[in-house]
């Protein structure tokens, strides 16, 4: 009984979670299409929370896309650490920067509903889905040793997504190399910013050390971060 129930949960929500990708698909639109492809994958391979989600979309939406720039990635980045909501809202974000750079204020909006949509519906199919099974398998010790590997991974991605941001802040320019299968960012000496270093760390010993709250600091560093180009 419990596998026919699991079927009809993945006949129903997978057929929601598919619908409107078909429909784009079958319109014709490319740019909602891949939207679609692309923020379903994120929600498919993706796991370990939105820290883990982001960074692989942050190299694949500016680098390999090229839907949005660095800039408006770190925006994105910005703005979900300092407003309150879900930081995976980014994602919407970026959708949005997306349909915005590509045809305005209409496919805009239609960008984040469809990256919305591909995001959360999955959600309620591995919810709903995998619910009658989470106490089977958290009592075997091999997918539970797993589970511990993962998360450890899920470490060093965070980690991965912390180094991009600060390259980009740190510097005005960078360079992608390949070695291999990988890549990585080479910044320019040239454009290093001795400003944005400064407020980091400055920052960072005004919450670790003086225990002033986040939302005064940043407030500070905008201000003095704001000086040279109003004086400029």
């Amino acid at each position: 009984m419990t596998g026919t129930r699991t079927l009809g949960t993945l006949a129903l929500w997978g057929g929601l979670w598919a619908l409107p990708v078909a429909l784009a698909w079958a319109m014709g639109w490319t740019l909602l299409t891949d939207v679609a492809l692309f923020f379903s994958k994120l929600a498919v391979v993706t796991f370990g929370g939105a820290y883990a989600v982001l960074a692989y979309m942050a190299q694949e939406v500016v680098q390999q896309h090229g839907w949005i720039s660095a800039a408006q990635m770190m925006d994105g980045l910005g703005l979900a650490e300092t407003t309150p909501g879900p930081l995976i809202l980014v994602t919407q974000f970026v959708a949005m920067l997306a349909g915005g750079n590509a045809g305005g204020w209409g496919l805009a909006l239609a960008a984040g509903a469809m990256a919305l949509w591909v995001t959360f519906v999955p959600c309620f199919l591995w919810i709903f889905a995998g619910a009658p099974y989470v106490e089977a398998i958290s009592g075997r010790p091999r997918l539970a040793g797993a589970l511990a590997a993962i998360s450890a991974a899920v470490c060093g991605v965070i980690l991965n997504l912390s180094l991009w941001f600060a390259l980009h802040v740190f510097f005005g320019s960078l360079e992608t190399a390949a070695i291999g299968p990988a890549r990585i960012l080479l910044p320019d000496p040239g454009s290093f910013r001795p400003l944005s270093v400064a407020l980091a760390f400055c920052a960072g010993l005004l919450m670790l050390v003086g225990k002033i709250p986040i939302g005064p600091v940043l407030a500070l560093s905008a201000a003095i971060a704001a000086v040279p180009a109003l004086l400029g």
